[in-house]
């Protein structure tokens, strides 16, 4: 096991260091109409040709087009997407605009907002602290925060009762806590969660954490996948496990991925769309939104923003069982144990709206592909995968060796099957 001073600090060096890129190599695909190349010196990853890779030119340069139709018909401002193999990207494109007001197109390393996929960074903080000893998958969340020793569960009489059992900082990861978000049910505790205002009146975690305790759960610890607060409280445990405050803890020394924007770098920051009546319109500004200011306290399930080039690299960590050029951050066994489902078999499938199609377990931080045939999708067992409310998908698949990415900046959340599409082009472009 390395001492967490030094596994931090090769964390960063590994999310930060130069890996010397090459040159787009003869048959490369370019720009599509619309479109920025996708290869560059900065991808975050080395870059080659599409068939060095096993991968078919021809058929990623499919993705283009298909992508760019959804700018062309008003459905999105621009989109980027972005495909590894074996290490090497292989594809990177954008279509469309950053601001569409502004007539500025979007670019390759712009910088999105990737809520969600904040999570999978707060889980290998946890795993760190596990790995050095600070915590273990089974303490119950009440030795951190002792608030949650008094958590109670809503039960269908409508009283508040003691849980079955403590929650858990396992519990936490697999998201089987009993917390939920309040915004994504009509559920009893889901109206509670609703009228506390807990989540835009909190100031810093500590009182986030306090606040979310005296809410009753949806089930007992254990009993149901729920997808809601669970890693931002995580953020909490983090910083009372840790000493530090979370965001000075969490791997971010990835050089464009922060809780906020700042000044310098909002020339590369994507404009947030929606479409209330069938017309792009821009609801969070680059210029002056929520992520050019410090934010009330900091979201480990949903605060960041990034790019694809830092992105990458984090996932390609993952792929390679914790290590990247070099420098080990988590140990294989337990980048493993991640990317493995731990949901008991009554729990399975999960189901999130239409994101996640049959077939899905969890992991501690990720969706994992359990049942592949039970998927429509060209999925492999052992895929594991997560997205942000404003569209942004990835997904990792160790047997390919494969990561892909589709990120575009629109509200609601899954308004288009373009995951599903991007993920079809992809593997049908494997030779």
């Amino acid at each position: 096991m390395i001492p967490r001073p030094a596994q931090l600090t090769a964390l960063l060096v590994m999310l930060t260091a130069s890996i010397t890129a090459g040159q787009p190599a003869a048959g490369d695909p370019g720009a599509e109409p619309g479109g920025t190349t996708g290869l560059s010196a900065d991808a975050g990853l080395p870059t080659a040709s599409p068939e060095s890779a096993g991968m078919s030119s021809e058929g990623l340069a499919r993705i283009g087009p298909a992508m760019q139709a959804y700018v062309d018909d008003g459905r999105l401002a621009g989109v980027m997407t972005m495909v590894a193999r074996r290490g090497q990207v292989v594809h990177w494109e954008a279509a469309g605009m950053r601001d569409v007001a502004a007539g500025d197109p979007l670019e390759t390393d712009d910088i999105f907002r990737i809520y969600s996929m904040t999570k999978p960074l707060t889980s290998v903080a946890v795993m760190i602290l596990v790995e050095e000893g600070a915590v273990a998958l089974d303490d119950p969340v009440s030795k951190f925060i002792p608030a949650f020793t008094e958590v109670t569960v809503l039960n269908d009489a409508g009283e508040r009762v003691a849980p079955a059992r403590p929650m858990t900082v396992e519990h936490l990861l697999t998201h089987t806590s009993g917390l939920t978000y309040g915004f994504f049910g009509d559920s009893p505790v889901d109206r509670i969660y609703n009228q506390s205002g807990f989540f835009t009146e909190a100031e810093g975690l500590d009182d986030f954490a306090q606040r979310v305790a005296e809410l009753p759960l949806l089930a007992s610890p254990g009993d149901r996948w729920n997808y809601g607060v669970s890693t931002d409280i995580l953020g909490r445990v983090v910083e009372v496990a840790s000493g530090q405050p979370f965001d000075a803890f969490l791997p971010l020394d990835m050089i464009d991925t922060s809780f906020v924007v700042p000044a310098d770098k909002r020339n590369r920051f994507t404009a947030h769309y929606a479409r209330p009546d069938g017309t792009l319109r821009m609801i969070d500004s680059p210029a002056d939104g929520e992520y050019t200011q410090p934010p009330r306290w900091l979201s480990g399930g949903g605060g960041l923003a990034s790019t694809a080039s830092d992105y990458i690299r984090f996932g390609q960590m993952l792929l390679q069982d914790g290590e990247l050029g070099g420098v080990r951050i988590l140990e294989p066994e337990t980048v493993r144990m991640m990317r493995s489902n731990r949901l008991p078999d009554a729990l399975v499938p999960i189901q999130l709206g239409t994101f996640l199609s049959s077939g899905y377990g969890f992991g501690l931080g990720f969706a994992v592909v359990v049942d592949a045939d039970a998927s429509p999708e060209p999925d492999n067992d052992g895929v594991f995968r997560w997205a942000g409310a404003a569209n942004t998908f990835f997904w990792i698949d160790p047997a390919a060796e494969l990561i892909g990415m589709v990120w575009t900046q629109l509200n609601p959340f899954a308004a288009y099957d373009i995951e599903r599409e991007f993920q079809t082009l992809v593997y049908e472009a494997l030779e």
